[in-house]
């Protein structure tokens, strides 16, 4: 290679690593299954971000929805899976920014974190679980799904040989259970992994923590990424008026998706900096865990909603 072009390649990653702090994971200590060549050009981790970018997996992002199953037929700017991805992808970039950690392993794991979601949101995942069971598989869950694809399906079976900081961040997120603090698992091996996912299936209730505070960032946003944005989307779909919100999550959070988003991001960032965990404070904790049961009370488990998804349990098992 041109020893300028390989000069350039070096300098501007040495300036990139000079920018990380004390807490951040950096791709030299990163390691795959497979040893690989080193990538002149990018760094381990922004090497699992364009495998992951241009999957066949990754494209089938395109269409699938988040909780209005049908909607996007008539409304093209309906929330999709997509666009959560980019938001969450956006959202966690920033966060770890101002907290020094490792951008390209924020943003690989943000796009892979949904690889495994079937269509038609949380409804169908549900009624994809209960197809398994009854077949004897174990339950479904997405982020499992997720490493699955990344690890055996994508390339004809061959996997994308991932790192494992970026594989662990994968199967790790889940924002559906609500946390004010995340501290990372950072002695998690592969066994650690593969035990998590044979529970999983089997029905148990786990907390299986990231194993760098780039993973926690993740999960911690992808909560951000879709609480306020499924309240614009209710509202978009007359679910519900903007004057229904809760008052007092309103005073304190904001009225809208941008200003939800900006509360957040702020108490993120102002009570993990330069800590050893990711969190909120107290204070916006709680005011997020109810509006989030605002949520699953007015929207996830709306009448209409649960109506127009119910052929999805019927048609499922098909």
């Amino acid at each position: 290679m041109n020893d300028k072009l390989t000069d350039i390649f070096n300098e501007i990653r040495a300036s990139y690593e000079s920018t990380l702090g004390k807490r951040a994971f950096h791709s030299a200590n990163a390691w795959r299954s497979k040893k690989e060549e080193p990538d002149i050009m990018r760094s381990q981790f922004a090497v699992d971000r364009d495998r992951i970018l241009y999957s066949g997996a990754y494209r089938r992002y395109h269409g699938k929805t988040q909780v209005f199953s049908f909607t996007n037929m008539i409304d093209e700017e309906m929330t999709n899976r997509n666009l959560h991805i980019a938001y969450v992808s956006q959202i966690s970039r920033t966060i770890g920014k101002y907290l020094k950690l490792n951008t390209e392993l924020i943003e690989a794991i943000a796009l892979g974190h949904d690889l495994g979601h079937c269509p038609f949101g949380h409804d169908g995942e549900t009624a994809l679980s209960q197809c398994c069971e009854k077949n004897g598989i174990g339950e479904f869950h997405h982020n499992i799904e997720s490493l699955h694809i990344v690890d055996h399906i994508s390339r004809k079976g061959k996997g994308l040989n991932l790192t494992f900081q970026v594989r662990d961040g994968i199967v790790s997120h889940d924002g559906e259970v609500h946390n004010t603090q995340l501290i990372p698992q950072t002695n998690k091996t592969e066994e650690d992994i593969q035990n998590y996912i044979y529970a999983k299936k089997a029905g148990q209730d786990l907390q299986f923590m990231p194993v760098t505070l780039e993973g926690c960032v993740v999960r911690i946003t992808d909560t951000i990424a879709y609480i306020g944005q499924d309240i614009e989307d209710a509202i978009r779909f007359n679910i519900l008026t903007r004057d229904e919100l809760p008052a007092e999550q309103v005073a304190y959070l904001g009225n809208t998706n941008s200003q939800i988003i900006e509360t957040l991001i702020k108490s993120v960032i102002i009570n993990s900096y330069e800590q050893d965990f990711i969190a909120f404070d107290k204070e916006t904790s709680e005011h997020l865990l109810a509006l989030k049961k605002f949520n699953y009370k007015r929207i996830y488990t709306d009448e209409n909603v649960k109506k127009s998804n119910s052929i999805i349990y019927r048609t499922m098992p098909i």
